[in-house]
């Protein structure tokens, strides 16, 4: 029995990042759904550098998992919404691939006008599954 979230992608589908087509979620295993998160700084404070807001992002994504013992392996889907475009190469793939290794969830990106606040310029929820 797989006690991890299994991930590929099929042979006919391309991805074209770092990301998977496909995550099963072990039988039995618990589901966390968590808030979106955003770039402030445990302060509460939104910096107004794009690539500070995204190394937020992520420092603040593994504390929510450490919350429940849960690590980056334990991601099954990203959602990622931003209102400026995204550096891919230079920015957000070094930071993703850092967080996430090899081990890479399902993933959906979308640009939207705002988010919650007006200096809010990305948001990343998760989703984790562990047995």
């Amino acid at each position: 029995m797989n006690n991890k979230p299994v991930r590929t992608n099929p042979r006919d589908v391309k991805a074209v990042g770092n990301y998977s087509h496909v995550t099963i979620v072990p039988r039995n295993a618990q589901l966390y759904t968590f808030s979106g998160q955003i770039g402030a700084d445990e302060s509460g404070n939104l910096p107004d550098s794009y690539t500070k807001q995204i190394e937020n992002t992520f420092i603040n994504l593994d504390k929510v998992l450490n919350s429940q013992s849960l690590t980056a392996d334990d991601v099954i889907k990203v959602n990622i919404w931003a209102t400026e475009e995204i550096d891919w190469e230079n920015v957000f793939d070094p930071m993703w691939n850092k967080f996430f290794g090899n081990t890479y969830p399902s993933m959906t990106i979308a640009y939207v006008k705002a988010l919650g606040l007006p200096e809010i310029k990305i948001e990343i929820e998760i989703l984790a599954a562990k047995v």
